[in-house]
């Protein structure tokens, strides 16, 4: 099992958030937050996690509504501008003055915005599957179940099945490593799984896609233009598609990329390919 601390913070608006701390290595090297994907958690890390910490310290947060952080009463609060506040505030909380990023998803656009706002505080950034441009078709599978999810599935293989659907497809991996996902995104309620977010993040995304962009994603790219960046994608990702990895290559020359077989939105980052990439990456970065 891994070994892990759990932990909470206050927020700088005071809601309680959580985070696993897996500090089983110590010493003087970088250490790694771990930043999740729209309505994932923590344990979406944990493989990742425990391979890392034998050498650094790994933070792994629930952001706010998801997992055991606390719901906000205030939806609109679940934002980008505002989550990216509680990671500046977890960092300082630690007292990390570097930090390497690993951000899936909405984790990695998170990241964007901090090699924007404090570009010191970051060694390096893994973003998985995600860029400044995002691909329509995965934009509209998202949006279409995010937070809609009307019904409690009867058991833990309907919950795997409806998730499998979900994603059409795009993943190649056995039933068992399915439920394996389906447990991470999942909590037990009596034996019944239920999702383990805020459903009114589903507003929150919807709200935010129907508004036009205060700042253009380019621009905001270019400030990782003195940060090492490492881009994961599945090779059967609908959200980053192939054309704007190019042009992120483009625009980053000494970007590292790998591209991940049999994976979709977002690669689980257990896949040998993930590990040897990130491995490589962050032994660099020391």
């Amino acid at each position: 099992m891994t070994a892990y601390r759990d932990a909470f913070l206050a927020a700088p608006d005071g809601l309680q958030l959580y985070y696993r701390d897996y500090d089983s290595a110590g010493g003087g090297l970088t250490p790694v937050l771990c930043l999740p994907g729209l309505t994932r958690n923590a344990r979406d890390f944990d493989g990742i996690a425990a391979h890392l910490a034998k050498t650094r310290r790994v933070i792994a947060p629930d952001m706010r509504g998801r997992g055991r952080s606390a719901y906000d009463p205030n939806w609109q609060n679940y934002s980008i501008p505002v989550e990216t506040g509680d990671v500046l505030a977890l960092a300082a909380s630690l007292g990390f003055e570097k930090v390497a990023i690993i951000g899936t998803s909405r984790g990695g656009l998170i990241a964007s915005v901090i090699a924007a706002m404090k570009p010191a505080l970051l060694k390096g950034v893994v973003l998985n599957d995600v860029g400044p441009e995002l691909d329509p078709r995965g934009i509209a599978r998202i949006t279409a179940y995010v937070g809609r999810q009307d019904a409690t599935p009867p058991d833990w293989t309907a919950a795997m099945e409806g998730l499998k659907a979900v994603n059409g497809g795009l993943f190649d991996m056995p039933d068992e490593q399915w439920m394996t996902v389906t447990r991470a995104i999942f909590r037990d309620e009596d034996g019944k799984p239920v999702l383990d977010y805020d459903p009114r993040i589903g507003d929150a995304t919807r709200a935010s896609m129907a508004q036009p962009q205060a700042i253009d994603p380019w621009v905001l790219f270019q400030a990782f233009a003195p940060i090492p960046l490492l881009v994961l994608r599945g090779a059967n990702s609908d959200l980053l598609s192939p054309e704007t990895v190019a042009k992120m290559r483009a625009a980053k020359p000494d970007m590292r990329f790998a591209e991940i077989p049999g994976r979709g939105h977002a690669p689980l980052l257990d896949e040998p390919d993930s590990i040897a990439a990130i491995d490589a990456f962050l032994a660099e970065l020391g």
